[in-house]
Protein backbone atom coordinates (compact mmCIF):
# COMPACT_ATOMS: atom_id res chain seq x y z
CA UNK A 1 0.00 0.00 0.00
CA UNK A 2 1.22 3.50 -0.80
CA UNK A 3 1.08 6.42 1.59
CA UNK A 4 -1.98 7.75 -0.23
CA UNK A 5 -4.09 4.60 0.00
CA UNK A 6 -7.13 4.15 2.18
CA UNK A 7 -8.89 0.84 2.70
CA UNK A 8 -12.44 0.08 1.58
CA UNK A 9 -13.93 -1.84 4.49
CA UNK A 10 -17.50 -2.13 3.29
CA UNK A 11 -19.91 -1.19 0.53
CA UNK A 12 -23.69 -1.25 0.29
CA UNK A 13 -26.53 -0.15 -1.94
CA UNK A 14 -30.26 0.31 -2.03
CA UNK A 15 -31.67 -1.09 -5.28
CA UNK A 16 -32.36 1.49 -7.99
CA UNK A 17 -35.93 2.10 -9.15
CA UNK A 18 -38.83 4.51 -8.78
CA UNK A 19 -39.89 3.76 -5.24
CA UNK A 20 -41.42 7.11 -4.27
CA UNK A 21 -39.92 7.04 -0.78
CA UNK A 22 -37.83 9.68 1.09
CA UNK A 23 -34.18 9.68 0.05
CA UNK A 24 -33.13 9.21 3.69
CA UNK A 25 -34.66 5.74 3.75
CA UNK A 26 -32.56 4.70 0.79
CA UNK A 27 -29.40 6.18 2.31
CA UNK A 28 -29.90 4.49 5.68
CA UNK A 29 -30.49 1.16 3.94
CA UNK A 30 -27.24 1.50 1.98
CA UNK A 31 -25.32 2.75 5.02
CA UNK A 32 -26.40 -0.17 7.19
CA UNK A 33 -25.50 -2.59 4.40
CA UNK A 34 -22.03 -1.03 4.10
CA UNK A 35 -21.47 -1.15 7.87
CA UNK A 36 -22.53 -4.79 7.97
CA UNK A 37 -20.26 -5.59 5.03
CA UNK A 38 -17.38 -3.88 6.84
CA UNK A 39 -18.07 -5.60 10.14
CA UNK A 40 -17.80 -2.17 11.76
CA UNK A 41 -20.06 -0.94 14.53
CA UNK A 42 -21.75 2.42 13.95
CA UNK A 43 -20.01 3.74 17.07
CA UNK A 44 -16.60 3.25 15.39
CA UNK A 45 -17.50 5.73 12.63
CA UNK A 46 -15.94 9.12 13.38
CA UNK A 47 -16.84 10.89 10.11
CA UNK A 48 -20.00 10.90 8.01
CA UNK A 49 -19.91 12.53 4.57
CA UNK A 50 -23.17 12.89 2.66
CA UNK A 51 -23.69 13.58 -1.00
CA UNK A 52 -26.04 16.54 -1.32
CA UNK A 53 -29.32 16.10 -3.18
CA UNK A 54 -30.68 19.47 -4.30
CA UNK A 55 -34.20 18.22 -5.01
CA UNK A 56 -35.00 17.08 -1.49
CA UNK A 57 -35.17 20.23 0.60
CA UNK A 58 -33.07 21.22 3.57
CA UNK A 59 -32.43 17.63 4.58
CA UNK A 60 -30.82 17.08 1.18
CA UNK A 61 -28.68 20.20 1.48
CA UNK A 62 -27.14 18.98 4.74
CA UNK A 63 -27.08 15.31 3.77
CA UNK A 64 -24.14 14.38 6.01
CA UNK A 65 -25.98 15.51 9.13
CA UNK A 66 -29.26 14.09 7.83
CA UNK A 67 -27.81 10.59 7.49
CA UNK A 68 -25.91 10.84 10.79
CA UNK A 69 -29.09 11.77 12.64
CA UNK A 70 -31.12 9.04 10.93
CA UNK A 71 -28.53 6.43 11.95
CA UNK A 72 -28.45 7.84 15.51
CA UNK A 73 -26.19 10.67 16.62
CA UNK A 74 -22.86 9.16 17.67
CA UNK A 75 -20.69 12.28 17.94
CA UNK A 76 -19.07 11.86 14.51
CA UNK A 77 -17.87 14.79 12.45
CA UNK A 78 -20.17 15.51 9.50
CA UNK A 79 -19.62 17.01 6.07
CA UNK A 80 -21.66 17.42 2.90
CA UNK A 81 -20.39 17.58 -0.69
CA UNK A 82 -21.99 18.60 -3.95
CA UNK A 83 -20.57 18.29 -7.46
CA UNK A 84 -23.63 17.27 -9.50
CA UNK A 85 -23.00 13.80 -10.99
CA UNK A 86 -19.50 13.72 -9.47
CA UNK A 87 -20.93 14.30 -5.97
CA UNK A 88 -20.26 10.81 -4.64
CA UNK A 89 -16.60 10.86 -5.62
CA UNK A 90 -16.09 14.32 -4.15
CA UNK A 91 -17.69 13.14 -0.90
CA UNK A 92 -15.39 10.11 -0.94
CA UNK A 93 -12.41 12.39 -1.52
CA UNK A 94 -13.37 14.45 1.53
CA UNK A 95 -13.36 11.31 3.67
CA UNK A 96 -10.11 10.08 2.15
CA UNK A 97 -8.36 13.40 2.70
CA UNK A 98 -9.33 13.55 6.39
CA UNK A 99 -8.18 9.96 6.92
CA UNK A 100 -4.83 10.60 5.22
CA UNK A 101 -4.42 13.77 7.29
CA UNK A 102 -4.91 11.76 10.48
CA UNK A 103 -8.08 13.66 11.38
CA UNK A 104 -10.36 10.63 11.05
CA UNK A 105 -9.93 6.88 11.14
CA UNK A 106 -13.22 5.38 9.93
CA UNK A 107 -15.59 7.24 7.61
CA UNK A 108 -19.02 6.47 6.18
CA UNK A 109 -19.82 8.08 2.81
CA UNK A 110 -23.46 8.03 1.66
CA UNK A 111 -25.30 9.27 -1.42
CA UNK A 112 -29.03 8.87 -2.03
CA UNK A 113 -31.66 10.49 -4.20
CA UNK A 114 -35.36 10.57 -4.97
CA UNK A 115 -35.91 11.90 -8.48
CA UNK A 116 -38.86 13.44 -10.31
CA UNK A 117 -40.29 12.04 -13.50
CA UNK A 118 -38.65 13.28 -16.67
CA UNK A 119 -35.62 15.53 -17.10
CA UNK A 120 -33.45 16.63 -14.21
CA UNK A 121 -34.48 20.22 -14.81
CA UNK A 122 -33.12 23.26 -12.92
CA UNK A 123 -34.94 24.47 -9.84
CA UNK A 124 -38.01 26.62 -10.30
CA UNK A 125 -37.86 30.38 -10.67
CA UNK A 126 -36.28 32.85 -13.08
CA UNK A 127 -32.50 33.10 -12.67
CA UNK A 128 -31.01 35.03 -15.57
CA UNK A 129 -27.44 34.67 -14.29
CA UNK A 130 -27.72 30.87 -13.97
CA UNK A 131 -26.31 29.16 -17.11
CA UNK A 132 -28.10 25.92 -16.26
CA UNK A 133 -31.44 27.74 -16.16
CA UNK A 134 -30.60 29.64 -19.34
CA UNK A 135 -29.76 26.56 -21.40
CA UNK A 136 -33.07 24.93 -20.51
CA UNK A 137 -35.41 27.91 -20.63
CA UNK A 138 -33.98 30.00 -23.44
CA UNK A 139 -32.36 27.40 -25.69
CA UNK A 140 -34.31 24.23 -24.92
CA UNK A 141 -31.01 22.42 -24.45
CA UNK A 142 -31.95 19.56 -22.18
CA UNK A 143 -29.30 16.96 -21.39
CA UNK A 144 -30.39 14.56 -24.19
CA UNK A 145 -29.78 17.34 -26.71
CA UNK A 146 -26.16 17.47 -25.59
CA UNK A 147 -25.90 13.68 -25.68
CA UNK A 148 -27.04 13.83 -29.30
CA UNK A 149 -24.42 16.46 -30.14
CA UNK A 150 -21.70 14.24 -28.69
CA UNK A 151 -23.07 11.28 -30.64
CA UNK A 152 -23.18 13.27 -33.88
CA UNK A 153 -19.57 14.32 -33.26
CA UNK A 154 -18.50 10.65 -33.07
CA UNK A 155 -20.36 9.92 -36.28
CA UNK A 156 -18.68 12.79 -38.10
CA UNK A 157 -15.17 12.19 -36.76
CA UNK A 158 -14.93 8.42 -36.45
CA UNK A 159 -17.68 6.91 -38.55
CA UNK A 160 -19.77 5.71 -35.61
CA UNK A 161 -23.25 4.50 -36.49
CA UNK A 162 -26.57 4.29 -34.63
CA UNK A 163 -26.00 0.53 -34.63
CA UNK A 164 -22.76 1.05 -32.68
CA UNK A 165 -24.59 3.09 -30.07
CA UNK A 166 -27.26 0.40 -29.86
CA UNK A 167 -24.56 -2.25 -29.30
CA UNK A 168 -23.49 -0.40 -26.15
CA UNK A 169 -27.02 -0.69 -24.77
CA UNK A 170 -27.22 -4.36 -25.72
CA UNK A 171 -23.93 -5.07 -23.93
CA UNK A 172 -24.82 -3.19 -20.77
CA UNK A 173 -28.30 -4.70 -20.61
CA UNK A 174 -26.72 -8.14 -20.74
CA UNK A 175 -24.23 -7.20 -18.00
CA UNK A 176 -27.01 -5.99 -15.71
CA UNK A 177 -29.16 -9.10 -15.94
CA UNK A 178 -27.71 -10.66 -12.77
CA UNK A 179 -27.16 -7.43 -10.84
CA UNK A 180 -29.63 -7.43 -7.93
CA UNK A 181 -29.39 -3.64 -7.52
CA UNK A 182 -30.16 -2.79 -11.16
CA UNK A 183 -33.50 -1.27 -12.06
CA UNK A 184 -33.68 -2.67 -15.61
CA UNK A 185 -32.84 -6.37 -15.90
CA UNK A 186 -33.92 -7.35 -19.38
CA UNK A 187 -32.00 -8.17 -22.53
CA UNK A 188 -32.54 -5.94 -25.54
CA UNK A 189 -31.52 -6.25 -29.17
CA UNK A 190 -30.02 -3.74 -31.57
CA UNK A 191 -33.40 -3.68 -33.30
CA UNK A 192 -35.15 -2.90 -30.00
CA UNK A 193 -32.94 0.16 -29.56
CA UNK A 194 -33.25 1.37 -33.13
CA UNK A 195 -37.03 1.03 -33.17
CA UNK A 196 -37.53 2.81 -29.85
CA UNK A 197 -38.67 6.45 -30.07
CA UNK A 198 -36.17 9.03 -31.28
CA UNK A 199 -35.48 11.44 -28.42
CA UNK A 200 -32.78 13.61 -29.98
CA UNK A 201 -31.41 12.46 -33.31
CA UNK A 202 -29.44 10.17 -33.63
CA UNK A 203 -30.27 8.87 -30.14
CA UNK A 204 -33.30 6.75 -29.31
CA UNK A 205 -35.09 6.27 -26.03
CA UNK A 206 -33.09 3.14 -25.20
CA UNK A 207 -29.83 5.00 -25.86
CA UNK A 208 -30.48 7.35 -22.93
CA UNK A 209 -30.54 6.54 -19.23
CA UNK A 210 -33.55 7.15 -17.00
CA UNK A 211 -33.75 9.08 -13.74
CA UNK A 212 -34.00 6.82 -10.70
CA UNK A 213 -34.24 6.59 -6.94
CA UNK A 214 -31.36 4.79 -5.26
CA UNK A 215 -28.49 4.92 -2.80
CA UNK A 216 -24.94 3.74 -2.30
CA UNK A 217 -22.58 3.85 0.68
CA UNK A 218 -18.91 3.13 1.29
CA UNK A 219 -17.03 2.63 4.57
CA UNK A 220 -13.38 3.65 4.29
CA UNK A 221 -10.65 3.60 6.91
CA UNK A 222 -6.96 4.04 7.43
CA UNK A 223 -4.83 1.08 6.40
CA UNK A 224 -3.69 0.80 10.04
CA UNK A 225 -7.29 0.39 11.19
CA UNK A 226 -7.82 -2.25 8.50
CA UNK A 227 -4.79 -4.22 9.68
CA UNK A 228 -5.87 -4.05 13.32
CA UNK A 229 -9.20 -5.52 12.29
CA UNK A 230 -7.67 -8.41 10.40
CA UNK A 231 -7.87 -7.07 6.83
CA UNK A 232 -4.42 -7.73 5.46
CA UNK A 233 -5.39 -7.29 1.79
CA UNK A 234 -8.41 -4.99 1.49
CA UNK A 235 -9.50 -3.22 -1.64
CA UNK A 236 -7.67 0.09 -1.67
CA UNK A 237 -8.53 3.49 -3.06
CA UNK A 238 -5.34 4.60 -4.79
CA UNK A 239 -6.55 7.88 -6.28
CA UNK A 240 -9.49 10.23 -6.50
CA UNK A 241 -9.32 12.83 -9.25
CA UNK A 242 -11.58 15.90 -9.21
CA UNK A 243 -9.59 18.20 -11.51
CA UNK A 244 -11.12 21.13 -13.42
CA UNK A 245 -10.73 22.07 -17.10
CA UNK A 246 -7.87 24.27 -18.29
CA UNK A 247 -8.12 27.34 -20.51
CA UNK A 248 -8.82 27.35 -23.37
CA UNK A 249 -11.54 24.70 -23.43
CA UNK A 250 -12.00 24.25 -27.17
CA UNK A 251 -14.40 21.31 -27.42
CA UNK A 252 -18.08 20.95 -26.52
CA UNK A 253 -18.41 20.58 -22.77
CA UNK A 254 -21.93 20.23 -21.39
CA UNK A 255 -23.64 22.46 -20.26
CA UNK A 256 -21.69 25.08 -22.23
CA UNK A 257 -22.49 25.80 -25.86
CA UNK A 258 -19.65 28.01 -27.11
CA UNK A 259 -16.00 27.06 -26.84
CA UNK A 260 -12.95 29.17 -26.12
CA UNK A 261 -10.89 30.50 -29.01
CA UNK A 262 -7.37 29.14 -29.42
CA UNK A 263 -5.97 32.10 -31.39
CA UNK A 264 -4.16 33.67 -28.44
CA UNK A 265 -3.56 30.63 -26.22
CA UNK A 266 -3.02 27.16 -27.64
CA UNK A 267 -5.18 24.40 -26.19
CA UNK A 268 -3.55 22.04 -23.72
CA UNK A 269 -2.50 18.51 -24.53
CA UNK A 270 -5.55 17.03 -22.81
CA UNK A 271 -9.24 17.81 -22.93
CA UNK A 272 -11.15 18.19 -19.68
CA UNK A 273 -12.40 14.61 -19.58
CA UNK A 274 -9.01 13.24 -20.60
CA UNK A 275 -7.40 15.17 -17.75
CA UNK A 276 -9.72 13.59 -15.18
CA UNK A 277 -8.51 10.07 -15.88
CA UNK A 278 -4.92 11.18 -16.46
CA UNK A 279 -4.73 12.76 -13.00
CA UNK A 280 -6.12 9.58 -11.42
CA UNK A 281 -3.56 7.38 -13.18
CA UNK A 282 -0.74 9.72 -12.18
CA UNK A 283 -1.70 9.73 -8.52
CA UNK A 284 -2.32 5.99 -8.36
CA UNK A 285 0.89 5.15 -10.20
CA UNK A 286 -0.88 2.82 -12.62
CA UNK A 287 -1.01 2.64 -16.39
CA UNK A 288 -4.21 2.37 -18.44
CA UNK A 289 -2.92 -1.02 -19.59
CA UNK A 290 -3.18 -2.20 -15.94
CA UNK A 291 -6.95 -1.61 -15.82
CA UNK A 292 -9.07 -4.76 -15.46
CA UNK A 293 -12.45 -3.02 -15.74
CA UNK A 294 -14.00 0.43 -15.97
CA UNK A 295 -17.28 1.82 -14.66
CA UNK A 296 -18.05 4.93 -16.71
CA UNK A 297 -20.73 7.56 -16.99
CA UNK A 298 -23.00 6.21 -19.73
CA UNK A 299 -25.73 8.85 -19.64
CA UNK A 300 -26.04 7.92 -23.28
CA UNK A 301 -24.62 5.02 -25.23
CA UNK A 302 -22.38 7.30 -27.27
CA UNK A 303 -20.87 8.84 -24.13
CA UNK A 304 -19.58 5.44 -23.04
CA UNK A 305 -17.52 5.30 -26.24
CA UNK A 306 -16.10 8.75 -25.50
CA UNK A 307 -15.10 7.73 -21.98
CA UNK A 308 -13.23 4.66 -23.23
CA UNK A 309 -10.95 7.01 -25.14
CA UNK A 310 -10.85 9.67 -22.42
CA UNK A 311 -9.57 7.01 -19.99
CA UNK A 312 -6.95 5.87 -22.53
CA UNK A 313 -8.42 2.39 -22.73
CA UNK A 314 -7.98 2.80 -26.49
CA UNK A 315 -6.82 5.47 -28.90
CA UNK A 316 -9.06 8.18 -30.31
CA UNK A 317 -11.51 6.77 -32.81
CA UNK A 318 -10.94 3.14 -31.79
CA UNK A 319 -13.79 2.67 -29.30
CA UNK A 320 -16.24 1.38 -31.89
CA UNK A 321 -13.74 -1.24 -33.08
CA UNK A 322 -13.21 -2.51 -29.52
CA UNK A 323 -16.94 -2.66 -28.95
CA UNK A 324 -17.58 -4.56 -32.19
CA UNK A 325 -14.80 -7.03 -31.34
CA UNK A 326 -16.36 -7.80 -27.94
CA UNK A 327 -13.37 -6.42 -26.04
CA UNK A 328 -15.55 -4.30 -23.72
CA UNK A 329 -17.90 -7.06 -22.67
CA UNK A 330 -17.37 -9.71 -20.00
CA UNK A 331 -14.54 -11.95 -21.16
CA UNK A 332 -13.06 -9.17 -23.29
CA UNK A 333 -9.82 -7.29 -22.79
CA UNK A 334 -11.30 -4.53 -20.62
CA UNK A 335 -14.97 -4.89 -19.67
CA UNK A 336 -16.75 -1.54 -19.46
CA UNK A 337 -19.73 -1.16 -17.11
CA UNK A 338 -19.96 -4.78 -15.95
CA UNK A 339 -22.56 -3.54 -13.46
CA UNK A 340 -24.85 -2.65 -16.36
CA UNK A 341 -24.05 1.04 -15.96
CA UNK A 342 -26.59 3.82 -15.95
CA UNK A 343 -28.27 1.98 -18.82
CA UNK A 344 -29.51 -0.52 -16.22
CA UNK A 345 -29.59 1.74 -13.16
CA UNK A 346 -30.60 5.23 -14.25
CA UNK A 347 -29.39 8.42 -12.59
CA UNK A 348 -29.56 8.92 -8.84
CA UNK A 349 -27.15 11.84 -8.87
CA UNK A 350 -25.40 11.85 -5.46
CA UNK A 351 -25.26 8.05 -5.40
CA UNK A 352 -23.95 7.06 -8.81
CA UNK A 353 -20.22 7.74 -8.37
CA UNK A 354 -20.38 5.77 -5.10
CA UNK A 355 -22.32 2.99 -6.83
CA UNK A 356 -19.41 2.68 -9.26
CA UNK A 357 -17.00 2.31 -6.32
CA UNK A 358 -19.26 -0.37 -4.86
CA UNK A 359 -19.23 -2.29 -8.14
CA UNK A 360 -15.46 -2.09 -8.57
CA UNK A 361 -15.01 -3.22 -4.95
CA UNK A 362 -17.21 -6.27 -5.49
CA UNK A 363 -15.32 -7.03 -8.71
CA UNK A 364 -11.91 -6.80 -7.04
CA UNK A 365 -13.12 -9.04 -4.21
CA UNK A 366 -14.51 -11.58 -6.68
CA UNK A 367 -18.04 -11.06 -5.35
CA UNK A 368 -19.83 -9.85 -8.51
CA UNK A 369 -21.89 -12.99 -9.06
CA UNK A 370 -23.14 -13.42 -12.61
CA UNK A 371 -21.06 -10.52 -13.97
CA UNK A 372 -17.60 -11.20 -12.53
CA UNK A 373 -14.52 -9.97 -14.39
CA UNK A 374 -12.09 -12.82 -13.89
CA UNK A 375 -8.80 -11.91 -12.23
CA UNK A 376 -9.74 -8.27 -11.70
CA UNK A 377 -6.96 -6.36 -9.93
CA UNK A 378 -7.38 -2.70 -10.91
CA UNK A 379 -10.59 -0.78 -11.62
CA UNK A 380 -11.28 2.80 -12.63
CA UNK A 381 -14.44 4.93 -12.54
CA UNK A 382 -15.36 8.13 -14.35
CA UNK A 383 -18.07 10.78 -14.02
CA UNK A 384 -18.70 14.27 -15.32
CA UNK A 385 -20.59 16.63 -13.06
CA UNK A 386 -20.96 19.80 -15.18
CA UNK A 387 -19.48 23.27 -14.59
CA UNK A 388 -15.93 21.98 -14.23
CA UNK A 389 -16.82 19.09 -11.96
CA UNK A 390 -15.67 15.59 -12.84
CA UNK A 391 -14.27 12.60 -11.08
CA UNK A 392 -12.30 9.42 -11.48
CA UNK A 393 -11.47 6.86 -8.79
CA UNK A 394 -8.80 4.16 -9.05
CA UNK A 395 -9.12 1.09 -6.85
CA UNK A 396 -6.88 -1.95 -6.65
CA UNK A 397 -6.22 -5.13 -4.74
Amino acid sequence: MSGKDVAVLGVGMHPWGKWGRPFVEYGVHAARAALADAGVDWQHVDLVVGGETVRNGYGGYVAGATFAQALGWNGATVATSYAACATGAQALDTARARILAGLSEVALVVGADTTPKGFLAPNAGERWDDPDWLRFRLLGMTNPAYFAMYARRRMDLYGATPEDFARVKVKNARHGLENPNARYRKEVSVEDVLTSAVVSDPLHLLDICATSDGAAAVVVASTEFARRHGLADPVRINAVSTVTPTFPNTVLDMPNLSTDASTAVAPGELTFKESIGHAAYEEAGVDPADVSLAEVYDLSTALELDWMEDLQLCKRGEAEALLRAGETTLGGRVPVNPSGGLACFGEAVPAQALAQVCEVTWQLRGQAAGRQVEGARVGITANQGLFGHGSSVVLSR
